[in-house]
């Protein structure tokens, strides 16, 4: 199996880059750069030794031609439409993972919501409905993705408008040993992509006594 991560080359991408060939999944490295793609995914690479997947490093769209079927979108929120745009064409038959959250320019601690309600759903319409986009790993920590000696502590909210998407996404989350939730459409992504600043907003806090929080769904105790 081989996923594409586009924005591969910043802290969240390549977090999961090293997540997911540590599972055993082959990862497509994308970036504008691809000599920059390439030479970062050797990096990696050589970060996690006898991996039994291997990161490969292309341009955006080279990226997402080698994917077998999954996309994941990790580029910053300014680069969000502009990059959709740019691999549009390349993305028939295959499904868009939007792990992007729209935070407001010069203030992490809020989201600047598109007109569209969130990125998920902005994606959608760029994208048109032909290509189904799912939201999901809106909520993790890149320094955590990053602590690989550490497992991932939170779970993740999925959402989009093609249950059968959501499922294959769920599927690969969960490779990582991490549970992943269907938590319903995209308009939903309106309250998943929130919740990043406020995550943001205590982490940061002098008053909280810990740093890179996540989600967690627990259970009644009866």
């Amino acid at each position: 199996m081989k996923i594409a991560i586009l924005g591969g080359t910043g802290p969240q991408g390549k977090g999961l880059a090293l997540r997911f060939a540590l599972a055993g999944v082959d990862v497509a490295l994308g970036s504008r750069d691809a000599t920059r793609a390439a030479e970062i995914a050797e990096t990696l690479n050589q970060q996690i030794g006898g991996a039994k997947g291997r990161i490969s490093g292309f341009d955006n769209t080279g990226a997402v031609n080698a994917a077998d079927e999954l996309v994941i979108l990790a580029v910053p929120y300014s680069a969000h439409n502009t990059t959709l745009e740019a691999i549009k064409g390349a993305l028939s038959g295959k499904v868009l993972v939007d792990i992007v959250v729209p935070l407001k320019d010069g203030d992490p601690k809020a989201v600047d919501m598109p007109i569209e309600g969130s990125a998920t759903e902005a994606a959608q319409v760029l994208l048109g409905e032909d290509i189904p986009v799912v939201g999901a790993l809106h909520n993790v920590s890149a320094t955590t993705l990053n602590k690989l000696d550490h497992a991932i502590n939170c779970d993740i909210l999925v959402c989009g408008n093609n249950l059968e998407a959501k499922n294959k996404v769920i599927d690969l989350i969960q490779r990582l040993d991490i549970k992943a939730y269907n938590v319903g459409p995209a308009v939903n992504a309106r309250c998943v992509e929130a919740i990043t600043p406020m995550l943001i907003r205590l982490n940061i806090s002098k008053k909280v006594p810990f740093s890179h929080a996540g989600i967690k769904i627990w259970a009644p105790d009866h």
